[in-house]
């Protein structure tokens, strides 16, 4: 039986989150995206504060096993939390997101691995300044859509893990598209370890801020300007044997996959947020503005906008909600539901926006309003964590 009444607990969750996202992050992601200088901003108190209220109240643990140090949260509980906080802005989420990535890799698939759950994990977890902060450097200047070219020899990550006594020397780059790249100070790096393997050749290594690493400056973006990416660059960074959390093996493209039914749930679940700030924006806005005598959302051409934008979050929240329950059921979920839910849940974002803008007219696309900003914002969902277009063609192979 399917029952979309949230639990006590969940309900509670989503108050918490919903105040926070439109008392805390909106005015905060508002003023971030006027900063014109990128790495400023990144050090701004409108980020590093908000960043910090946000540890305070455990957002960023949610789904980190309890014995950690984490909320243990099942995958819909957080979905519903993730969409209430993007209500007030996909930049700051997007950054909790993209940081938790290294210790829930740890907490669930190092298990053997105490002493670095016990350095890294647990101290995550107990943060309340946001103090700690990490980063998935996958991509690379010549490696983006090809991180899931599994069985091409030919194509493989250029930054490179070599062996040497006690451990690993990591040597590379990775790309300006890193989330938190400029920012973290916890690496979660794919690097190559034995070429002729192509992509499955890689391993993945924890590599904290250290000698030899060195983090690039921040990418000046069109939208989603809260949430940090640049590059980082290795040069024969020393890392203990430990920290490799995953040789080189021929399941790479299932831990791969697994990040990524993961990580498209999450990008999902912000352009349902996002959809959402527009479309109850709009709607006010619809009802104070009169022309020709009556509210502008009497009139058709307007209140039709407003009926498919409100149809549109329905649907991709059902979508994201099936993909979640799937995800807490079945052991790594199902990539193919969750990039189907992913690429029409950001598709609809950005159609929808667009026609919240219209709904204001000129106001629209005032800065004096948000919604230029969520315009700007949805265009970056189509593209991160793999583009829409990438998603399509690997639902189309798993069909």
């Amino acid at each position: 039986m399917i029952d979309f009444k949230p639990t006590e607990e969940q309900t509670e969750l989503q108050k918490m989150a919903r105040k926070f996202a439109r008392e805390v992050i909106r005015p905060a992601e508002m003023a971030i995206d006027k900063m014109p200088d990128p790495d400023a901003a990144y050090q701004s108190p409108e980020f590093r504060n908000t960043l910090a209220q946000a540890y305070e109240l455990g957002f960023h643990k949610m789904g980190i096993n309890e014995q950690h140090g984490g909320l243990g949260l099942d995958p819909l509980s957080t979905a519903m939390v993730w969409e209430e906080l993007a209500v007030g802005g996909v930049g700051i989420p997007a950054t909790l997101l993209a940081g938790s990535v290294a210790p829930a890799f740890l907490s669930v698939l190092a298990q053997g691995k105490k002493d670095l759950i016990e350095k890294y994990v647990v101290p995550y977890c107990e943060d309340t300044k946001a103090d700690n902060i990490s980063a998935w450097g996958s991509s690379e200047g010549n490696i983006g859509s090809d991180g899931s070219n599994y069985y091409d020899p030919k194509v493989r990550h250029e930054t490179s893990a070599k062996k040497v006594d006690g451990g690993y020397e990591i040597t590379g780059a990775k790309s300006s598209f890193v989330s938190n790249g400029s920012i973290a100070n916890l690496f979660l790096v794919f690097a190559n370890v034995e070429p002729e393997k192509g992509i499955c050749g890689s391993g993945v290594f924890l590599v904290p801020l250290q000698d030899g690493v060195q983090r690039g400056k921040s990418m000046d973006k069109l939208g989603m300007r809260a949430l940090n990416q640049g590059e980082v660059f290795f040069d024969a960074a020393h890392i203990p044997d430990d920290n490799m959390l995953m040789p080189p093996s021929d399941n790479y493209p299932f831990i791969h996959n697994a990040i990524k039914t993961v990580g498209n749930l999450g990008v999902g679940y912000l352009a349902v947020g996002l959809m959402r700030a527009a479309f109850e924006e709009a709607l006010q806005y619809s009802k104070e503005r009169v022309q020709f005598g009556k509210p502008i959302k009497e009139h058709q051409a307007v209140g039709f906008r407003l009926f498919e934008c409100y149809q549109a979050i329905e649907a991709a929240r059902a979508l994201l909600w099936k993909a979640a329950w799937t995800l807490a059921n079945k052991f790594m979920g199902d990539l193919k539901l969750s990039a189907a839910a992913r690429v029409f849940a950001t598709n609809q974002a950005m159609k929808h926006t667009v026609e919240m803008v219209q709904v204001l007219g000129g106001y629209g696309v005032s800065k004096e309003y948000n919604m230029e900003k969520y315009m700007r914002d949805a265009k970056l969902l189509q593209i991160m964590d793999a583009t829409n277009e990438i998603m399509t063609l690997k639902g189309i192979k798993l069909l």
